[in-house]
């Protein structure tokens, strides 16, 4: 009795019920690609409560102590203590070390997950009027997540996370003009500096998070107000939206794929070993070890550092530096482009119409040729950011296998843009679409006790629905 009443004196002043049940009946389209902005979003829940965990245990502070614990090998040797606090999380916490890996297990997830949502997106034209405003906010997390990302990496103040932050104190230190105070503000001083890793906790733990949280609310609140997309087919119009509705059939399937998610990363975080500190030891500042290698998603930018040949530029009594060029202009203009994109396609095609409808990738050649370029340019520069490895695979001198990657780089977008350009026309121009012309096949039971079996084009569920702006 006291729970339907508590209910009750809330709805009466919230307006609640009448909310939720609206919401509830809300259509959302059905396709197992629209599912990869859940993926980053319960990825981040689980980093949320594993980062509290951590935070209990973990000491940002680089005052040199001598380790005196469990693990032999290191032994009487001089570390900071945020090294030896992450070294107790992971022999001394019960659960620590598990803990650990299912965060940077969730870490990599999420950004792979933001990655591959903003590509579906940008593929099948998304982004286009009137949800321009949400490509934004998804660059904006994409760059959030990766900052976050590198931030945690930070963290332990081992040997390679170490030589990590040293890369990126050269390039904020190569900005022409503002380089030195804008190390200097970042680092808390010449590297290193002693203020570095609170400053990485603070950003990591309270500023980042918050940020991801506020972003990832404007943009599931503006995807709500705007509606789903949709794939044509069926006879769909702009107007219209069609699929299952969030409640049941929606709102079982995101929490199917959340425990799902879960049980996968805490697989990982038990069995599969993830970021070794004591096998790369505490930093040193003149000490780098070899085959140094980023998480993947900054290892476009270890690639494109590897490769940029040694240029430096004098300008106005400055020197431009050679890590500027591919620590900084570099990754400005991808962003920048990715930011502009919607603007930019809407110039090259002067089309101002609002879109409802999804566009699939072979429909619109130059787009898909674009992006298939751009993906080959960096996947050949994240290639790259283990040149060194690569080298001693293969049994080549390090500069042989640059000057060959120098190579791939130009040549292999260049050929990635023609090939994808001329299959997707062909198949734009060809009669059978295999998405638009895919059946499924439905068995339902009769009345009788028999089945009957039935064809239904795109899809064997009941769906609903429903016009834009209603």
């Amino acid at each position: 009795m006291i729970i339907p009443r508590v209910l009750r004196w809330f709805d009466e002043r919230l307006g609640a019920a009448s909310f939720a049940k609206k919401s509830l009946r809300k259509v959302f389209p059905d396709h197992w690609s629209f599912m990869l902005g859940e993926v980053a979003m319960y990825s981040f829940l689980i980093l949320v409560v594993t980062g509290v965990f951590l935070s209990f245990f973990y000491v940002p502070d680089v005052k040199e102590i001598v380790y005196q614990g469990p693990y032999t090998p290191l032994d009487g040797q001089t570390m900071s203590r945020a090294y030896e606090s992450v070294m107790r999380i992971s022999f001394e916490v019960r659960a620590g070390l598990v803990f650990r890996q299912i965060h940077h297990w969730a870490a990599l997830v999420m950004t792979g997950a933001v990655v591959f949502h903003a590509t579906r997106v940008f593929f099948t034209g998304a982004f286009r009027k009137p949800r321009e405003i949400n490509w934004v906010l998804g660059v904006t997390l994409l760059l959030l997540t990766i900052g976050i990302g590198f931030a945690g990496y930070s963290l332990p103040d081992d040997l390679l996370s170490g030589t990590g932050l040293r890369i990126a104190y050269s390039i904020a230190l190569s900005v022409p003009f503002i380089g030195t105070w804008l190390a200097f503000l970042l680092f808390g001083g010449e590297y290193p500096a002693p203020d570095i890793l609170n400053r990485l906790f603070v950003l990591h733990v309270m500023i980042l998070p918050a940020a991801i949280a506020i972003v990832m609310g404007l943009h599931l609140a503006i995807l709500w107000r705007q509606k789903h997309t949709n794939f044509p087919g069926g006879g769909l119009k702009e107007s219209e939206i069609r699929g299952p509705r969030v409640w049941p059939r929606y709102a079982f399937a995101s929490a199917g794929l959340s425990f799902v998610l879960f049980g996968v990363l805490a697989l990982l975080g038990g069995v599969a070993q993830i970021n070794p500190i004591w096998l790369y030891g505490p930093y040193n500042p003149i000490t780098a070890s070899g085959a140094s290698q980023p998480d993947w998603y900054l290892g476009f930018t270890e690639g494109a550092i590897r490769l940029f040949p040694g240029w430096e530029i004098r300008l106005f009594g400055h020197e431009i530096a050679e890590p500027f060029f591919p620590g900084v202009v570099m990754p400005s203009i991808l962003f920048g482009a990715m930011f502009l994109w919607p603007w930019i396609e809407r110039i090259l095609t002067r089309d101002p119409a609002e879109h409802n409808l999804l566009q699939y990738p072979r429909d619109v050649p130059w787009r898909t040729a674009v992006g298939a370029a751009t993906i080959t340019f960096l996947a050949v520069l994240t290639i790259a950011g283990a040149s060194d490895v690569l080298a001693s695979l293969i049994d080549v001198s390090v500069m042989r296998m640059t000057d060959i990657l120098r190579a791939l780089v130009i040549v292999l977008p260049v050929v990635a843009l023609f090939v994808t350009y001329y299959v997707c026309r062909e198949l734009r121009s060809g009669d059978v679409h295999p998405v638009r012309e895919s059946k499924i096949t439905t068995v339902r039971r009769r009345a009788d006790g028999g089945f009957e079996t039935l064809e239904e084009e795109g899809g064997g569920f009941e769906s609903v629905e429903e016009r834009l702006g209603h």
